[in-house]
């Protein structure tokens, strides 16, 4: 197949043709170099869509939940984006695609996008290329991006300096309202989520996280947003349309506020640094290949020790590029 260029990809993606989006996303998983510039023009106009970051321990009932979300948004005529960040294949370095098995429902809705995409090493539960595909998506004229994460834990808290609604997800039964405080998970959502609210349980759990919310206020400094709890349920459909009103809610509080301001610049600002690492990385991981055998044979002898092989790499390759820019 004949090479499309991404400037005249970009072209089709204005008119909403998936097959330039995937092709768009692809390109920007792999780091393609020719795409950057219509990913940088991607970027500058996209921002109409919201965001929405869905995130909990597995086991928790997100895959589940975000189908029932899609389900509920394209009955009111929404196109929706989902962004499923799943572990990378220990073989192929691919997604596992475990979400899609969940979303089956939605993959003849020519109204919804949806994309596995693999971690591929990133820590915060985060593939690199995500925020890439959100932009993507926007531009090509989806009203809501759902981006769900890998479901780690502790790394989770990325997600919420990627979206404008931070969702997390809890179950009854699982400790997730332990877990959630260990982890600093609390404190990163704009709404709590206690899915499967259908058993006998649920009501402990939602009461849990209600009392820990309400300490945190009296302990903390005061939020402009009051964080709810919804008891949702994905067998029943309970509790659907309760969240997708304090989604948008949350939405209205933060669309032209000090909140909202605020929140935008964090987001600009993660989105700077995870940038910058990216283009970092790459180029060191280039500058370092003419240097790394030599210090592995080194290390692997023993004739050397990790931390000292690690600076000798590191000084050779910065002298090299430095050499580069001056040349």
């Amino acid at each position: 197949m004949t090479y499309v260029p991404s400037s005249a990809l970009l072209e089709q993606l204005r008119a909403g043709n998936t097959w330039a989006l995937g092709r768009l996303i692809s390109r920007a998983e792999a780091g393609v170099a020719e795409a950057r510039p219509a990913l940088a023009e991607v970027y500058r106009h996209a921002g109409s869509a919201h965001v929405i970051g869905l995130t909990g321990v597995p086991g928790s009932g997100k895959s589940t939940l975000v189908a029932k979300l899609t389900a509920a948004l394209r009955k009111r005529g929404e196109k929706v984006g989902i962004v499923a960040i799943d572990p990378s294949s220990p073989y192929s370095g691919g997604a596992i695609l475990g979400d899609r098995i969940r979303m089956t429902e939605l993959a003849n809705d020519s109204g919804v996008f949806i994309r596995s995409m693999a971690t591929r090493g990133a820590t915060g539960g985060m593939a690199r290329a995500a925020l890439d595909a959100v932009d993507l998506l926007d531009v090509a004229g989806y009203h809501t991006i759902i981006l769900e994460t890998v479901g780690v834990g502790q790394d989770e808290v990325e997600v919420a300096h990627a979206s404008d609604t931070t969702v997390v997800v809890s179950a009854p039964g699982l400790g997730d309202e332990i877990q959630a405080i260990k982890a600093g998970v609390l404190e990163i959502a704009d709404i709590h989520v206690v899915s499967k609210c259908d058993r006998d349980d649920a009501n402990r759990t939602l009461t849990d996280l209600k009392q820990m919310l309400t300490l945190g206020t009296m302990v903390g400094p005061k939020r402009a947003w009051a964080i709810p709890v919804v008891g949702v349920s994905s067998y029943t459909g309970e509790g659907v349309d309760d969240l997708l009103g304090r989604i948008a809610a949350h939405r209205q509080a933060t669309a032209d506020t000090e909140l909202g301001r605020e929140r935008r610049r964090r987001v600009a600002e993660f989105r700077l640094q995870k940038t910058a690492e990216t283009l970092l990385l790459e180029r060191f991981t280039t500058g370092a290949q003419p240097f790394s055998p030599a210090l592995a044979d080194s290390l692997s002898n023993r004739a050397s020790d990790p931390y000292a092989a690690a600076r000798e790499l590191i000084a050779r390759t910065i002298r090299k590029e430095y050499s580069n820019d001056l040349a």
